[in-house]
């Protein structure tokens, strides 16, 4: 059983077909100075029915049903923007395209275009944050650690999620004799019976026999793993509550997918690599005219099983820019650098690594040698992330914006550790598609460096 909000998600969506569907009458009532005849409407509707579906889609790509969509209120404008008018494009590409429904509606798209971006932002930013959930399961929490805390922090802040953490017992602060007596009052009191808990905690060892009973005597009975709950809330994988059993039975394996996942790779990375031939020269003569200096740099990184492999760059720093004294790199991003890392045409010739194998599209990003020498000394699993093939973008980099991009910085290669964990556990076709539309948005807004 899944306690995580789902709802409010199927909410969201059916707020924005809503949405949609008002937008179009609204834009039709405009367009004609009156108030649109149903046939007129339903003429409309059934071909934007199929573009509301579309739209949606879109919406998701662009991350507008991701889990905290909500709190990043700063970006929606934006977001909103830019989805929407994708959308447009798509319908004009649709109309142009499907000329069988006998409408033109050019004027009524940049009218719609207006109306349903205003409700849509209305709908996210005003609306949606303020509805509930009209019951909250109580929840009883046996675990301990810095992730079980940030997971009390989300849900005691957060009046989304359909449930609460009503008791909290810190096994680092609560004896095992204590822990049994509260699963026993469990036991014995309410119809409902709501647990999440550490399942490799010591102190669990004694009261899944009690549970195992509870559950048979209980109208309603959940018994969660806290490290799923709190990647279901996060979308990563807490640390503090791995282990090495974890790693190896959680990295998914798939044959067909790996096949099928290079075949793609390689084919979008000749289409990509031809296409950006064209783009060479200019990036060229642009490094060649800023300061004089090579063009291309090689980088040694750490690929698959901790393989050695070599990827060639566009060079954007001044000095240290192949990583040879990154643990103290002094270098400086050059003027040209800045533009190239902003748009990640710096990355381009790493689509021949892609056709090489050495990478593929998706995957967590590869690092330097002596990178990966500290990181694997300080930072339990580490070494995890070398288990797969290492990608050009990756759901650390969707997700974790704090890329500690020269030196060393611990605390935040541990955050960005725990993305990476939740993709080797994840990964899937769906998932690389959206990773890479997600990198796609990130890099037309200029976001990142």
């Amino acid at each position: 059983m899944s306690i995580v909000p789902k709802k409010g998600y199927i909410l969201l969506f059916l707020g924005d077909l809503a949405i949609f569907g008002a937008s179009l009458w609204i834009s039709l009532a405009l367009r004609m100075f009156t108030i649109p005849s149903w046939e007129i409407f339903e003429q409309h509707l059934i071909p934007f029915s199929i573009l509301f579906l579309a739209w949606a889609f879109v919406f998701f790509l662009a991350g507008l049903y991701g889990k905290h969509t909500r709190i990043l209120r700063a970006q929606l404008p934006q977001t909103i923007f830019y989805t929407q008018t994708l959308n447009m494009v798509i319908a004009a590409i649709f109309f142009f395209l499907i000329p069988s429904f006998e409408i033109t509606p050019k004027t009524i798209l940049a009218i719609y275009l207006i109306i349903s971006s205003g409700l849509v932002f209305v709908w996210r930013v005003y609306v949606f944050p303020y509805i509930r959930p009209s019951y909250r399961a109580k929840v009883v929490l046996i675990a301990s650690g810095p992730d079980v805390d940030a997971l009390v922090e989300e849900v005691g802040g957060d009046g989304h999620y359909p449930f609460v953490f009503d008791t909290i017992l810190d096994t680092n602060n609560v004896d095992p004799h204590q822990v049994v007596q509260h699963v026993c009052r469990i036991a014995e009191e309410g119809e409902d019976a709501f647990i999440a808990a550490d399942m490799s905690d010591k102190a669990m060892a004694s009261v899944l026999p009690i549970l195992y009973d509870t559950a048979f005597r209980k109208k309603r009975f959940a018994l969660i793993d806290v490290s799923q709950l709190y990647q279901d809330v996060f979308d990563r994988v807490p640390l503090s509550l791995t282990h090495y059993r974890w790693v190896l039975s959680n990295v998914s394996v798939s044959w067909a997918y790996d096949v099928v996942k290079r075949f793609v790779d390689v084919v979008f990375a000749l289409i990509l690599g031809a296409v950006s031939l064209a783009l060479y020269p200019l990036v060229a003569l642009a490094i060649k005219l800023d300061d004089g200096g090579e063009i291309f740099i090689t980088q040694e990184r750490i690929g698959k099983f901790q393989n050695k492999i070599y990827i060639v760059k566009f060079r954007s720093m001044t000095s240290n820019d192949k990583g040879d004294d990154v643990m103290n790199s002094s270098g400086a991003v050059t003027r040209v650098g800045k533009v190239i890392r902003r748009l990640r045409i710096d990355e381009l010739p790493q689509l021949w690594n892609v056709i090489k194998g050495d990478l593929s599209f998706v995957g967590p990003r590869p690092e330097l040698p002596p990178l990966v020498s500290h990181y694997s000394s300080k930072i339990p699993y580490y070494d995890a992330r070398h288990l797969i093939t290492p990608g050009l973008t990756g759901w650390a980099q969707i997700k974790h914006d704090r890329h500690p991009h020269h030196g060393t910085n611990v605390d935040d290669t541990k955050d960005k550790l725990s993305y990476d964990l939740f993709y080797l556990k994840n990964r899937s076709f769906l998932l690389d598609v959206y990773i890479m539309f997600q990198t796609a948005r990130v890099v037309l807004t200029e976001q990142g460096s």
